[in-house]
């Protein structure tokens, strides 16, 4: 566990670099046009912003990729750590970026501060994006960092029935969530995580809580994760563990993919273990110094892996 003072140093560091990636992220946000929106949920206005490709709606309608913010963040700084609007423009979907309240999401853990209703707030989002824009309902997947990973993690408990597949990234399923969690149907889940995240620990146990000033909590390790999702979904043991090529050749760190055996069809679970990489998003920013946070693997593209992940699954 990190030390006290030195974590909330660290929690004063990450916050400074999610506001200057936000501040940067604004200018990309407006250039873009793309459409902001309020959903009201239990009196409480809550906020988001689209990223909608060019072009005729594809038959069927858009697929959609919710992409959900971390800790201290907000739906643009997502948008620029991911790039996911370049994807989504390649790959023919939509991305929302939802804004959490106080910069957080109720990701299931009985210590958070503020327990509003997130899962409700991405209910009515999903019905809003259906009357607005047509989307494929039987294509709709959820993606985050850290907190917004947690909270990822909590969707594919709860929300089940409307979404096909979830992708945390540098996050783990809480162990709060994990005692509770029963899911209505098989959710798909590819789990990516870094060896070296000093935040949300690659083999579980207590979340940093930086000194008091973050939420804290205590997380299933990666394997352990991947496993709970593989019962879920009717899988076998998972094959061997295969290095993926490396492409980075100045780059530190390495990935490995481990793909679960006899899933069901609406049950894919799939884990890249990002050797020596951090609480970061693989392929995206650098969104603060590798002394805080860790290192940002350059030898796969997060954004760009999910969705092939997500749009392979069968629909809904």
């Amino acid at each position: 566990m990190i030390g006290s003072l030195y974590s909330h140093f660290i929690h004063r560091i990450i916050l400074a670099s999610a506001a200057l990636l936000a501040c940067v992220a604004v200018a990309s946000v407006a250039s873009a046009a793309d459409p902001s929106g309020q959903v009201t949920v239990g009196g409480t206005i809550r906020t988001f912003t689209l990223h909608v490709p060019d072009g005729p709606r594809p038959p069927g309608g858009f697929p959609v990729v919710l992409a959900f913010h971390g800790g201290g963040q907000q739906g643009r700084a997502m948008r620029r750590i991911s790039h996911l609007d370049a994807v989504a423009d390649s790959r023919r979907f939509i991305v929302a970026y939802p804004d959490g309240i106080d910069k957080h999401w109720n990701d299931g853990r009985s210590t958070i501060r503020n327990p509003q209703n997130d899962v409700g707030f991405v209910s009515a989002l999903i019905d809003q994006l259906q009357q607005s824009y047509g989307i494929d309902s039987k294509r709709i997947y959820a993606t985050g960092i850290s907190n917004g990973a947690l909270f990822a993690e909590r969707l594919g408990c709860e929300l089940s029935g409307r979404i096909t597949a979830i992708a945390p990234v540098a996050g783990t399923l809480p162990n709060d969530m994990a005692a509770k969690c029963r899911p209505e149907r098989p959710v798909a889940v590819l789990q990516i995580d870094g060896t070296a995240d000093p935040i949300v620990p690659f083999n579980g146990g207590d979340v940093a809580d930086f000194g008091g000033a973050g939420e804290g909590g205590k997380v299933l390790s990666a394997r352990d994760t991947a496993a709970f999702w593989a019962r879920n979904g009717g899988c076998a043991q998972p094959t061997a563990a295969a290095p993926l090529p490396p492409v980075a050749r100045l780059d530190r760190t390495r990935v490995i993919a481990t793909r679960y055996r006899g899933c069901g069809p609406s049950g894919a679970v799939e884990m890249l273990t990002v050797i020596g990489g951090g609480h970061t998003w693989p392929g995206g920013v650098q969104y603060a110094r590798p002394r805080f946070v860790g290192w940002t693997s350059r030898q796969v593209d997060a954004s760009r892996y999910m969705a092939d992940f997500f749009l392979s699954q069968p629909p809904r």
